[in-house]
């Protein structure tokens, strides 16, 4: 069976969503994946909820539109109250339980993995990687790929300007991933 997974990725506009979305495109694509990446911009980018859809798959991707999600991360409640309705049965949600009360997850129907990202992020010593270390915890969590391949692809995202902050976001993946 060949590689898929969906995702949506939810948050307020400014917890680095895109950020992580266009990582995880980037690579995807660097890991030899088929890749959509789809930004939701418009007012969401100025403190209302912010996603971006990605779907990594090994086949032709067919539509870069996700109704109902393989998985998602979600990193604040006004995303888990949107988006977890969404998720298919069987589906695995990264949750930051910094900011997302456990209890609220539905449980059942769900995998629900909760990741304190941004108590982790502040341990690191940046609150705004958070969206790393939830990323980390998605990418253990699918399998999807290595997380070498993500720390790999950082230059691709993080602008030569910002460069030496591409250690420090490799720490927080390597966080996440380690959280599971």
């Amino acid at each position: 069976m060949s590689k898929y997974l969906d995702t949506i990725i939810a948050g307020f506009g400014g917890q680095g969503v895109m950020l992580i979305g266009n990582l995880l495109a980037y690579s995807g694509m660097n890991a030899g994946l088929n890749v959509t990446y789809i930004p939701v911009y418009g007012p969401e980018m100025r403190g209302g909820t912010a996603n971006c859809t990605v779907v990594l798959s090994e086949e032709e991707v067919g539509s870069p539109i996700i109704r109902s999600p393989l998985s998602q991360i979600i990193m604040n409640r006004p995303s888990l109250d949107k988006f977890q309705p969404r998720l298919q049965d069987g589906g695995i949600q990264i949750i930051n339980s910094s900011l997302v009360d456990k209890e609220l997850a539905e449980t059942e129907r769900i995998k629900s993995i909760f990741v304190p990202a941004n108590d982790i992020a502040d341990k690191i010593g940046n609150t705004r990687m958070a969206n790393m270390v939830a990323l980390g915890a998605f990418i253990k969590a699918t399998g999807i790929m290595d997380l070498q391949a993500v720390i790999d692809s950082l230059p691709n995202v993080i602008s030569a300007h910002y460069s030496h902050l591409i250690p420090k976001n490799a720490d927080a993946l390597k966080a996440g991933a380690e959280a599971i």
